[in-house]
């Protein structure tokens, strides 16, 4: 499945050092940023997760009903995400498997990628979803 896509804004970083309270320069000090060998500063890592997991849950497609975030596996950071980047979710389903859970019958596991306006893969990870 691929998701729709979103533009990381200037306005979502700010406002995610602010809720977070990580307002390590990375994300928040152009000036120092220059000599690091980045383009400037950096979305969240945190950020772009909760990105992905917005954009998986507003597409349409027929799944079965997660009941909650059960787990995310192998979770890596592969490219910065900037302002202005645009980014979508591709995913997968790699495994099924029953659970004995008092609010769910069984878990899926998707790997999920969110990938850049260029094609780059900026986070990849395994998400496990509880499902009814």
């Amino acid at each position: 499945m691929k998701t729709e896509a979103r533009t990381i804004t200037e306005a979502d970083i700010v406002n995610f050092a602010g809720v977070s309270g990580d307002f390590y320069y990375p994300h928040t000090n152009e000036e120092k940023m220059k000599n690091t060998g980045f383009e400037s500063r950096i979305a969240h890592g945190a950020l772009i997760f909760s990105v992905m997991t917005g954009l998986l849950w507003q597409s349409n497609e027929d799944r079965p009903e997660v009941v909650a975030l059960y787990g995310i596996d192998e979770m890596r950071f592969t490219a910065p995400t900037y302002p202005g980047d645009t980014v979508h979710v591709e995913t997968e389903v790699v495994d099924t498997e029953p659970k004995d859970h008092p609010y769910g019958n069984g878990v899926v596991t998707n790997h999920a990628e969110v990938v850049n306006q260029d094609g780059e893969t900026v986070l990849s990870c395994d998400m496990k979803t509880l499902v009814v």
